[in-house]
């Protein structure tokens, strides 16, 4: 572990010899184990603006972090300044204009919490402690997003402190070329986001929490499910978003789940899902409740933290019974370690497919869906990559790309996957607001300088 001064850093400083830094360099998922120089938590713009400064006269790497759930870990290091945003929570909203404002460490939880007491929904995630800022630079996919659209795509403005250390503001009238970037061009990449005002949708009372679940389904039923809810979403109503899982879990063994969000009350939601109910064996459970009530249920069902290894990809065509049913075959055995392995996919379509694909950085605006391969592991980390690299590189013979937010270190050609023909613009981008590379991390725009501090 290097030395050095932490002079002229601000806020609140963790070093390796605090007794609390094994526990503040912990990241969600817990197969990452890295340990940075320092983890600086920032209370405010200049102490984000003193981290930077304080990283590039040492020529230190740094790394951004709101939530710490980047899949792969990017938000931290080895040797590395984190710059965590966690402290920086604060949240308002100007009613008369229909914004929401919130400050660049804010997570789901928080926000879904202060916007549901002044009635409104929000186009967020699932888990409840992801970080708002990086889900948003990601696209944003959501149990709203048929209906209200991705994440990023209520983005009206941000601000940012950039690589001089400067605060720089970005929307559709300043610096639009940043603000495009933003909205699906990956967290990290350009500087650090330090607020956000997003458009609100309309107030809503009560939407119907959906539930249906297939126990004990044999790898012919998981293929058949495949089948039908891929047929289910091509005619969805645009109100529903639902997630789609089949898996092979150490306790329930194969079986099949369905989770998500109509925006209407249940006898419409039961005609919409209707598609989803006719094999054998189904149990399916219909709650209209208050939207914070919905995210909290959706939310209860993470986990503190996991280890876990995980890929992903988009559909863009249908998939044929052959093609289902070996998708169905990649998880119906665990590796050596595992305790879970899924097969998900996240619905798109309705209001995601109705913007441009040019329009934002994200490319994906005409896929049906994002599948997501994954092990949950207790040990055997090397054996469950071995797992997943092979069985990863089946399910890209019928998918493109990846979804940069649910990223994957043993992806080829990583660029062209998370960002495909918008990559030429992205790196412009980058090199005019961070010519010398100062966000960097192992998949990068750009590169990285310090790919080597995993």
């Amino acid at each position: 572990m290097s030395t050095c001064s932490f002079d002229g850093l601000t806020g609140r400083v963790v070093t390796p010899d605090d007794p609390f830094y094994h526990e503040a360099r912990q990241v969600y998922n817990r197969a990452v184990n890295r340990f940075p120089l320092a983890i600086v938590y920032c209370g405010n713009i200049t102490d984000v603006s003193n981290a930077v400064l304080w990283a590039r006269k040492r020529g230190i790497c740094l790394r951004v972090r709101s939530g710490g759930h980047n899949y792969e870990g990017y938000s931290t290091g080895n040797d590395v300044l984190d710059i965590d945003l966690s402290e920086m929570n604060h949240l308002s909203i100007d009613e008369e204009n229909r914004s929401l404002t919130a400050e660049g460490g804010v997570n789901n939880r928080q926000l879904y919490e202060f916007v549901s007491l002044r009635g409104y929904p929000f186009p967020g995630g699932t888990c409840p402690s992801v970080g708002v800022s990086g889900y948003v630079m990601g696209g944003g996919w959501g149990l709203s997003c048929r209906y209200l659209g991705l994440g990023c795509d209520s983005l009206l403005s941000l601000s940012m402190v950039n690589s001089e250390g400067s605060l720089i503001t970005a929307s559709s009238q300043e610096n639009p070329d940043l603000f495009w970037a933003c909205r699906g061009g990956g967290g990290g990449n350009f500087g650090i986001i330090v607020s956000m005002t997003f458009r609100l949708p309309e107030k809503t009372d009560k939407i119907t929490l959906v539930e249906i679940m297939y126990p004990k389904a044999d790898q012919e039923k998981q293929a058949y499910f495949l089948l039908s809810w891929q047929d289910w979403l091509e005619h969805a109503n645009p109100l529903i978003t639902l997630v789609g899982r089949i898996f092979n879990s150490q306790e329930e063994g194969l079986s099949i789940i369905s989770r998500g969000f109509f925006y209407g009350p249940p006898e419409a939601a039961l005609g919409s899902i209707a598609p989803l109910l006719e094999l054998g064996g189904v149990k399916y459970r219909l709650k209209y409740v208050t939207f914070l009530e919905a995210v909290t249920i959706i939310g209860s069902f993470y986990p503190p933290f996991e280890s876990f290894l995980s890929a992903s990809g988009f559909v863009n065509r249908e998939l044929s019974e052959c093609e289902c049913l070996n998708l169905a075959g990649l998880i119906n055995k665990r590796p050596t370690g595992s305790i879970y392995t899924g097969f998900s996919l996240y619905a798109l379509g309705g209001r995601v497919s109705e913007v441009p694909e040019n329009s934002t950085a994200f490319y994906y605006r005409d896929s049906r869906y994002i599948v997501w391969l994954n092990t949950v592991l207790e040990h055997s980390k090397g054996e469950n990559a071995l797992w997943l690299a092979h069985q990863s590189s089946c399910m890209a013979s019928v998918t493109k790309g990846s979804y940069v937010n649910f990223p994957y270190q043993g992806l080829p050609c990583y660029l062209e996957k998370y960002y495909g023909s918008h990559v030429c613009q992205l790196k412009k981008i980058r090199e005019e607001y961070d010519p010398q590379g100062i966000f960097t991390y192992p998949q990068a725009i750009g590169g990285s300088r310090c790919c080597s501090n995993l």
